[in-house]
């Protein structure tokens, strides 16, 4: 799908004012109330943007500590440990891989030792070989996608 200089401009104003109206995203780029619909309406059904809720924030709803597990699966059971994964609620993110492991997650947990029983509880499930655990200390660069809509829109 083809995002052309007007979406980057709409996409820049959703992620830099997330709480305006489509009124006001309107005005502010000078274009017709239903014209901005039809482009929100577009991209929203060609998958460029994906949701419109808020951003949660982990380590604020009690789980500080963010850490990313690399999971090993039996040849033939990644559909079914991924579905397994999706039933652990400390699990944030999921991701099929190539290098070492199958599947890379983020989990975010209250404690170590919290952290620690959700490693095991994954290395109990059906399919699940081994898995490799990195804890993170710092966010350096937060999740974002402002530069990279920029950059598509300088092209």
């Amino acid at each position: 799908m083809a995002v052309d200089e007007l979406d980057t401009r709409i996409l820049t104003l959703l992620l830099e004012r997330p709480r305006t109206s489509v009124r006001e995203y309107a005005r502010l780029l000078g274009v017709a109330r239903g014209t901005l619909q039809a482009r929100l309406d577009r991209m929203e059904r060609d998958g460029v943007i994906t949701g419109t809720g808020p951003t949660l924030s982990p380590a604020a709803l009690g789980h500080p500590v963010l850490a990313f597990v690399h999971v090993e699966v039996t040849q033939g059971r990644l559909d079914e440990v991924g579905d397994a994964l999706a039933e652990v609620p400390e699990i944030i993110e999921a991701f099929s891989i190539t290098g070492g492991g199958d599947l890379l997650t983020r989990v975010a947990a209250r404690h170590n030792a919290h952290l620690e029983d959700v490693i095991q509880q994954l290395i109990s499930l059906p399919g699940v070989v081994r898995t490799r655990t990195e804890v993170a200390l710092r966010e350096r660069v937060a999740h974002r996608v402002l530069p990279l809509v920029a950059s598509v829109g300088r092209r």
